[in-house]
């Protein structure tokens, strides 16, 4: 064990009321005192954890303070998923925090503190009328309990703040402590009128009052933080009384008796924290079997702490004189080996255990299991489900049912395998385990026959699927096996019995054969811990014996921990909360469009002068009508413009005049505009590097150009392509090179007269130079495809492997404008352009529609609302593509906990069918299959999670086709590659998941079956 005070940890000087460790484990809150209202703290977790880090001034230390209660902050706790910090006050109110993502570094008003977080609170609660003393989330975060001085409890619709769903009445004094059962069946209290109360969460009434254990307190303390094992056969209380001295009461929940205590402590108990974790271990020399047990830490007015093993009759460790005042709150880490307590007198003490000492954790799976299998489904994840109520109607969705079940006890079995691997202590026995063996639930008729009972149930886990084959089954966790200290006599307690349906042959874990009933006997000699604080704290080992803690460590005590980070991490599943959407015009800068056109072409460019017949020509075709002709890509297709015989001997580009010709079609002009995009400048000698077959760094390309090389009278200028160190090729053309592009495939050249040339990987010209109508700005290669962007901004792109236009000579003045910039350029494998303005917002261009469209905007309200991110398969993070490129790092995180609260849950619904509508279709424009099939099961699982049934049926209705072959039809049996059939194989099983959905299951299913055979 280790121990240590870390001194940066206060309030300057105030109290300290509460603390409580994230679920992550990166960050830990406390909240108490502060110069004229509350403070809430909030600490990096990585300098308690590592001296260097502590050293270390980079390593920050306060992450945010904030101060937003006007009185004193009593409690402070995380909701179970990490996004969401509540904290109650002496304001009489209750306050829901989250992380806001935009803002930046601040700092705290009137000190030189920074804020390198910024949590504001989204919610307030106003509901008491008296200081609220503790608060307690409920398991799945489903209800918010606080009590407090005005004698009630409210609990609060956690999903749907400040909605109240009751006000708990009964208690004739203050309410000091609130704590939930694991499985959210009921809700414990305590108060000062020497009760505590046990509520069913069923119909919010009164279950049990016990009062017998108290009737001898005299006094009170600050708060009563009772607390639930997390094995759920527990509630161990605060400041009770056995022979005039103060316990901690041990209410069983079978029957509620009080009989069994924990003792030792001088002074009044004032609060109780179970370890998260049942903790599994040999605590006998010898034994053959592992013991399964709970771990609670207790804190006293006495300032002491002790920890207790359940299995043990005495404590594990006792520390006297930890602070000059009581202790008020325990806080656990999520992997069980670390605590933290605080105390009155403003400080707060860390320790730190080992699995040695305290025992191996069970993995969460297996707790829930254990659970599970003892009380049943976990009733705060009811509430959000639609299953409930349902019967299975067919055997179609049996039998998926049942795949699904194996598919999950499988990857269960596969969890359990990787986490022994990497323990260290069971390693050595994973050579002689057999895999668990699968059950099935099954009756027999009278005449014989078989029958599958149409009752779904979670996979039960038997002794050999507690560990790994070979290995003896650890002794299960029951009441019967787990003893206590008490001076009162000991009662024989037995399990809860549960009126539900399980398959022959299964016993609870308290009924099961070969459990011994015996008191466990303490091991045997001292235990000796070693710690890093040594001035006012002492450890007393089981045997009695005190020794003071020093600096010196003892190699068996090192502190078994993971590597960790200097810095948090950032918080991937909280982002800011999105402004309140409004329904505002945007305004879209269009180009103002110029009336004496001849006068503008004249000044951009320098001509030579034209007899007069062609200059009245070119004015008589200026007025006429425009007119487009489509080539069928989307592009416009006109006639080659006319120019000078002499044109290609001048310097500088010529813009062409227009002739008309009245037998012709009147091509197309496109009209002039103020955009104008900056083209990168010459230079005498630069190189180029082209990337080569990808995978390979080693194959690529390096184009060099020399502008201005004199040979004699004339001035060349030079290409010269080398691969591999070896000179593959070399051009001459005769302007001045400014821009360099390829591929594997193709190079091309843009020069400043405009031109552009084309050349294969050989170095062979592909084509004759081709003239743009201004010069060229952006010059980008992918594969074939070739996209150019003039300054006057005109867009094309070709695909040099079928020598065809895909787009020509488009505008851009749909998109941009004088006041907006092109930030990122690119093109995709398909030859579509994707282009990224200054605006935040990100355009393709959809040659089907010959049209821009929007396909992202960085901060859209939509997005931001979108509550999709528990619907997304779990290969996101592999996820790449066009569409996904376009995201920033903020945008790909896991989860956005501001909009859960802000907004309404159906502008949430609306706002995420919208958003994954529009992903949906963005890469299908984009032609990404990869992307699409992410966002189509996406978008699929949400609809099953809402039940949508008429958008799923039409989704099913274009992947299955027409049933029958008709000559008409215009359905196409692929897309993007992908078998429409296929992928309708592949999201049917998601409709099995929603038992309201499964008609429509079994509909497509066997419609399905009869077109595959």
């Amino acid at each position: 064990m280790r121990l240590l005070k870390p001194s940066w940890v206060h309030h300057d000087g105030k109290a300290i009321f509460s603390v409580d460790i994230h679920p992550d484990d990166s960050r830990f809150a406390t909240g108490g005192q502060g110069e004229d209202a509350g403070k809430i703290m909030i600490w990096n977790m990585a300098p308690v954890r590592d001296e260097k880090d502590e050293k270390d001034d980079s390593v920050p230390k306060i992450l945010c303070q904030m101060d937003n209660h006007l009185a004193c902050v009593n409690c402070v706790r995380w909701s179970h998923n990490g996004k969401c910090l509540a904290s109650g006050g002496d304001d009489k109110m209750a306050m829901i925090w989250q992380i806001s993502r935009n803002a930046g570094v601040s700092t705290v008003f009137g000190s030189g503190r920074k804020n390198l977080e910024q949590w504001r609170p989204v919610t307030t609660l106003r509901g008491h009328s008296g200081d609220v003393l503790d608060l307690a989330w409920s398991p799945e975060d489903v209800w918010l309990a606080t009590c407090s001085v005005d004698n009630t409890i409210i609990v609060w619709n956690a999903e749907k703040f400040p909605e109240q769903i009751a006000v708990l009445k009964g208690h004739c004094g203050l309410v000091k402590g609130v704590t939930w059962d694991p499985v959210g069946k009921y809700l414990a209290s305590q108060a000062d009128d020497k009760s505590v109360r046990i509520w069913r969460t069923l119909d919010w009434q009164m279950e049990s009052s016990i009062t017998e254990p108290f009737n001898e307190c005299g006094g009170t303390t600050h708060v009563l933080r009772l607390n639930w094992s997390p094995d759920g056969h527990y509630i161990v209380s605060a400041h009770a009384m056995n022979n005039s001295g103060p316990t901690a009461q041990i209410i069983e929940r079978e029957g509620w008796k009080a009989t069994l205590d924990f003792v030792g402590h001088r002074k009044a108990i004032t609060v109780v924290r179970f370890n998260p974790k049942i903790l599994s271990k040999k605590l006998k020399k010898g034994a053959e079997k592992p013991q399964q047990y709970t771990c609670c830490a207790i804190g006293s007015r006495d300032r002491s702490i002790s920890i207790w093993l359940t299995a043990l009759k005495r404590p594990l460790v006792v520390t006297h004189d930890l602070f000059t005042n009581s202790i008020l709150d325990i806080t656990w880490g999520t992997t069980g080996m670390e605590l933290m307590t605080c105390s009155l007198d403003g400080t707060v003490a860390f320790l730190d255990f080992s699995p040695e000492e305290i025992g191996l954790p069970l993995s969460q799976e297996d707790v829930n299991r254990l659970l599970e299998n003892v009380y049943g489904k976990c009733i705060t994840a009811n509430k959000s489900s639609s299953n409930n109520t349902q019967i299975i109607e067919s055997a179609a969705m049996l039998t998926l049912q049942q795949q699904q079940q194996q598919k999950q006890q499988q990857q269960q079995q596969e969890r359990l395998i990787a986490d022994m691997e990497a323990s260290n202590t069971s390693s050595s026995l994973l050579s002689n385990r057999h895999m668990p063996t699968d059950k099935q639930i099954e009756t027999k008729t009278p005449d014989g026959r078989r029958r599958i009972t149409p009752i779904f149930l979670a996979p039960q886990r038997d002794k050999s699927q507690m560990f790994m084959s070979g290995q003896e089954a650890p002794i299960p966790f029951s009441s019967k096996n787990i003893q206590f200290t008490s001076s009162k006599e000991s009662s024989k307690i037995v399990i809860e019995k549960q009126d539900r349906v399980t398959h022959p042959g299964f016993s609870s874990p308290s009924s099961r054969s070969g459990v011994s009933n015996s008191m466990s006997s303490p091991p045997q000699g001292s235990t000796k811990t070693t710690g890093s604080v040594g001035d006012m704290s002492k450890i007393e080992t089981p045997s009695g014996d005190k020794k003071s803690t020093g600096d010196s460590k003892s190699p068996s005590m090192e502190k078994v921990e993971a590597p960790i980070t200097s810095l948090p991490q950032p918080m991937a599943a909280l982002e800011t909360k999105s402004q309140e959407i409004k329904d505002k015009p945007e305004k879209v800068d269009k180009p103002q469009e110029k009336s004496e056109t001849q006068e503008k072409l004249k000044s951009d460019t320098s001509t030579p002068e034209r007899p007069e017949k062609i200059k009245e020509k070119t004015k008589s075709r200026l007025s006429l009508p425009m007119k487009r002709k489509h080539d069928g890509h989307g592009g416009k297709v006109g006639r080659p413009r006319k120019i000078d015989k002499d044109r290609s001997l001048l310097a500088t580009p010529v813009a062409p005049t227009p002739v008309v010709n009245e037998r012709e079609p009147v091509r197309h002009v496109q009209p002039i505009s103020e955009i104008q995009i900056p083209v990168p400048a010459s230079q005498k000698t630069f190189s180029k590097q082209i990337a080569g077959r990808p995978g390979d760094t080693e194959d690529s390309f390096t184009i060099s150009v020399e502008n201005d090389v004199q040979s004699g009278a004339v001035t060349l200028h030079k290409l010269k392509c080398v691969h591999r160190g070896v000179d593959l090729w070399d051009h001459i053309v005769s302007s001045k090179v400014s821009i360099v592009a390829g591929s594997s495939h193709i190079f091309c050249v843009a020069c400043e007269d405009g031109t552009l040339s084309v050349f294969s990987a050989k170095g062979r010209k592909l084509f004759p130079s081709l003239v743009l109508c201004s010069r060229i700005s952006i010059l980008e290669v992918t594969g074939y495809h070739v996209m150019a962007i003039t300054q006057k901004g005109n867009i094309f792109v070709w695909n040099m492997q079928t020598k065809q236009a895909v787009i020509q000579n488009e505008s851009l003045s749909g998109i941009l404008s004088a006041n907006t910039k092109l930030e990122k350029c690119s093109l995709t494998n398909a030859g579509i352009p994707v282009l990224s303005l200054s605006t935040h917002k990100s355009y393709i261009f959809s040659m089907d529609l010959a049209c821009w469209v929007l396909v992202h905007q960085k901060g859209s309200a939509v997005r931001n609302c979108s509550d999709h991110q528990s619907c997304t398969p779990s290969n996101q993070s592999r996820l790449s593509g066009p569409l996904t490129s376009l995201l920033s790092r903020e945008e790909r995180s896991s989860f956005s906990a501001n909009r859960v609260f802000q907004t309404s849950p159906h502008i949430r619904q609306v706002s995420t069918l919208s958003n994954l509508e529009n992903q949906v279709a963005s890469s299908l424009m984009m032609k990404s299959p990869t992307e699409y099939k992410f966002w189509l099961i996406t978008y699929i699982r949400y609809l099953v999670q809402e039940g949508f049934e008429s958008r799923l049926r039409e989704v099913c209705e274009e992947f299955l086709g027409p049933v029958y072959k008709t000559k008409n039809t215009q359905w196409q049996d692929n897309i993007l590659g992908l078998q429409k059939r296929d992928l309708l194989q592949e999201i049917l099983p998601f409709l099995g998941t929603n038992l309201k959905l499964q008609r429509l299951y079994t509909e497509y299913q066997e419609q399905l079956e009869c077109l595959q055979t």
